[in-house]
């Protein structure tokens, strides 16, 4: 058993502490993580009015410093967010365990056994902005897969993320695993972000999540290894062989349901051949919603509320009730302007064209296609995976959604019997 110690007060020395823990977790079993995973659960639960108090306070400091309404929605943690976080680490705690699975095995002609397994990452260092559940979530999917963690959260959130940290810090006291596998990193300016990104041999990777800024500062500068957490400028395409009430009802949850994540719809495409029919429905019915929508000339022909759309609104990540709008004139003119101004996140299709539907899936580079569904389905749990770490846009190692398994390497074991390359095994007397 371990008890719970001060936190380490350097960026370093917080390092050394989570490598050294990393090797001792390695050695617990799944029993015992999923052991501290339901521990932590209930703690969470226990410490809710402690957790809320300092959410509150974060809370109080962005309205104070004119924060919009984005990063507040995306700061924000009710009490119903919280038993929900409670629940996802305990439904976590019942997974299978990734460490030690067989991802393959053979054995050779010459009887040497070859197994390649599953194995930790080591240690895991998250930079991220706001949004308070990535602490529990990184930290549960972190040690579900024998990984000590760095959480290094943005200062507006700085007093819910201490308070979380402190509060699975203490229900991991009574367990097997290590304290220090779970840590803030000390420090709330840059510089403790700038020395995270250069402990390569210390830190085995780092997961940037957040905005456009963010990913790109971590990914220029980091010496450390990098596993991209995209930004979503995603799309919604409605087809010409579209249901239209199918595609109201995909557009309106992709961009009203919860307009400050990634995987909200920042731009809808529609085919010419449907556009008298079904922009008038929904351009009224995303102003219902309280959605600006900036409109090419076309669009803009369709409804008087509609404000014209520039270059940049092509490309940019609104994560608010705001949407760009065009028509286009075929498939291939709406995959075109998705390829050029796409984040290869999420894009989805409405048509009950099967020809469409497979040529739009496989011409898009993108880590998560959708057709006929909302691009707010590519998501961990909406997929089975449990918790999340984010959604990965990168080809290496990980891409779309990132469970537990993402946090996992392999090795190679061989089982010989006195081999040697080259000749053959020793023989037996």
């Amino acid at each position: 058993m371990t008890t719970a110690t001060q936190a380490t007060a350097t960026v370093r020395g917080a390092a050394l502490a989570a490598r050294d823990a990393a090797v001792r977790l390695a050695a617990t079993t799944g029993t015992q993580r999923d052991f501290a995973l339901t521990a932590l659960a209930g703690r969470l639960a226990e410490a809710a009015p402690r957790i809320l108090a300092a959410n509150e306070q974060d809370l109080d400091a962005a309205r104070t410093a004119g924060q919009s309404a984005t990063v507040l929605d995306r700061l924000t943690v009710s009490r119903q967010q919280l038993e929900g976080l409670a629940e996802t680490v305990r439904a976590l705690a019942g997974e299978p365990d990734p460490v030690g699975e067989v991802v393959s095995g053979s054995v050779m002609p010459n009887g040497l056994e070859v197994r390649r397994i599953r194995v930790p990452l080591g240690v895991v260092g998250m930079i991220y902005e706001g949004r308070p559940n990535v602490t529990v979530d990184a930290a549960a999917l972190c040690l579900k897969s024998g990984n000590a963690v760095l959480l290094r959260g943005s200062s507006t959130a700085r007093r819910t993320n201490a308070t979380l940290v402190r509060v699975m810090r203490d229900a991991l006291a009574g367990t097997a695993v290590p304290v220090d596998a779970l840590q803030l990193v000390p420090g709330t300016t840059h510089a403790s972000v700038h020395e995270l990104m250069s402990l390569r041999g210390l830190v085995d990777v780092l997961i940037p999540r957040g905005g456009r800024d963010l990913i790109e500062a971590t990914v220029r500068q980091s010496a450390v290894p990098v596993i991209e957490t995209g930004v979503g400028n995603c799309h919604v395409y409605v087809d010409e062989h579209a249901d239209l009430d199918k595609a109201l009802a995909v557009l309106l949850n992709a961009k009203t349901q919860r307009p400050s994540v990634c995987n909200a719809v920042e731009s809808l495409l529609v085919h010419e051949a449907v556009a008298p029919a079904f922009l008038p429905r929904a351009l009224t019915a995303l102003a219902d919603h309280g959605v600006t929508v900036h409109g090419d000339e076309r669009v803009r022909s369709f409804h008087e509320a509609v404000v014209p759309a520039g270059e940049e609104d092509w490309e940019r990540e609104y994560l608010a009730l705001e949407i760009a709008a065009a028509v286009v004139g075929s498939l291939e003119s709406a995959i075109d302007h998705i390829r050029r101004y796409g984040s290869g996140h999420t894009e989805a299709i409405v048509t009950d064209s099967q020809t469409a539907a497979r040529r739009f899936v496989a011409a898009l580079d993108t880590a998560v296609v959708a057709v006929n569904a909302s691009t707010r389905f590519a998501d961990g749990g909406e997929l089975g995976l449990g918790a999340e770490l984010g959604i990965s846009t990168q080809k290496l190692h990980a891409r779309g959604p990132m469970g537990v398994t993402a946090l996992t390497t392999t090795k190679y074991v061989l089982v010989g019997d006195g081999h040697i390359r080259g000749g053959a095994a020793v023989p037996r007397p």
